[in-house]
């Protein structure tokens, strides 16, 4: 939605995408899809020759896609087959077992890769999220 506004100003955009079916229902007007886990949609940790080829692939798809609505799979894949699918994806289908939650810990302040992305990021940022909900009397 916010890339749609951002179009009506005369600024192309692209959407880059690991939720292809939300990314369906939405219709932005550029979006290309990767199927990697969400959380990794600009590539895998530490492997700076992924992110960069997910980026360029990106980029080419601004400039080179001309129908509104278009996704463009870009053809990178997580890994060889689909298992890793099973653990973020699929519920459990035995009755009464409950689904073990395997994801990354959820922090409510910022987390960096290194010492030096958190010397780098500025916490004024008015375009960040960087307030605590009791700040906010919520």
């Amino acid at each position: 939605m916010i890339a749609k506004a951002i179009e009506t100003s005369g600024i192309p955009t692209v959407c880059l995408s690991s939720a292809l079916s939300i990314t369906q229902s939405i219709r932005p007007p550029r979006s290309v899809f990767i199927d990697y886990p969400l959380g990794h949609t600009a590539g895998k940790a530490h492997d700076p020759a992924d992110q960069k080829l997910i980026m360029q692939k990106t980029l080419s798809a601004l400039i080179e896609t001309k129908t509104p609505g278009e996704i463009v799979d870009l053809g990178q894949r997580w890994a060889k087959n689909d298992d890793w699918k099973n653990s973020v994806m699929r519920p459990s289908t035995n009755v009464g077992e409950k689904k073990a939650d395997d994801r990354v810990e959820r922090f409510d302040t910022p987390q960096y890769q290194t010492p030096e992305d958190a010397d780098l990021a500025d916490v004024n940022c008015p375009t960040c999220v960087f307030v605590e909900d009791s700040k906010l009397g919520v």
